[in-house]
């Protein structure tokens, strides 16, 4: 296996901004997701009210809050670079007594958007909770994670060998 190294320390051990300016324009891809389990009674609820609370729409709430998230990751978190993103897209589905939250981002860039992604499935998941914790507050927001990307230098997909 190849060395791996941190690239946003310097040779002084310093954070800092990894200079992309060098790299090659690509297609970029990344797809997050986020598990939201609760108690089956909130689960039955909120289907049976049409995935609406008192607060509104959740699912279409969510969708917007994930992708205003995902556009504004940069100014979120230290080391991303802004980007112009060309496309994200949220998608929401009951699992049994859960929801799963699956974000997919995309931009021709220099660098890759799996922080954009994972900001976006992450923020879609806390709307849902800020908009059920009336019903519980038994609800967990679990299993945050990158699920694929590919434009870079390293291709991943969740479950693949390597």
């Amino acid at each position: 296996m190849p060395s791996r190294r941190l690239t946003h320390v310097d040779a002084s051990r310093r954070p800092t901004m990894v200079d992309v300016g060098a790299k090659e324009v690509t297609h970029r891809v990344a797809v997050a997701e986020a598990r939201i389990r609760m108690p089956r009674t909130v689960a039955r609820a909120l289907r049976a009210s049409g995935h609406r609370t008192g607060k509104g729409p959740v699912f279409d709430t969510a969708i917007v809050a994930g992708v205003m998230a995902a556009k504004r990751t940069h100014e979120l978190i230290p080391f991303c670079h802004p980007l112009g993103l060309e496309d994200c897209q949220i998608e929401i589905a009951p699992v049994g007594a859960g929801i799963a939250v699956r974000c997919r981002v995309s931009v021709h860039h220099r660098t890759g958007v799996e922080m954009e992604a994972l900001t976006g499935a992450a923020v879609a998941a806390l709307t849902i909770y800020d908009m059920c914790k009336a019903l519980s507050h038994d609800i967990e927001i679990a299993q945050l994670r990158l699920l694929a990307k590919s434009g870079g230098r390293r291709p991943f997909a969740r479950g693949a060998a390597g």
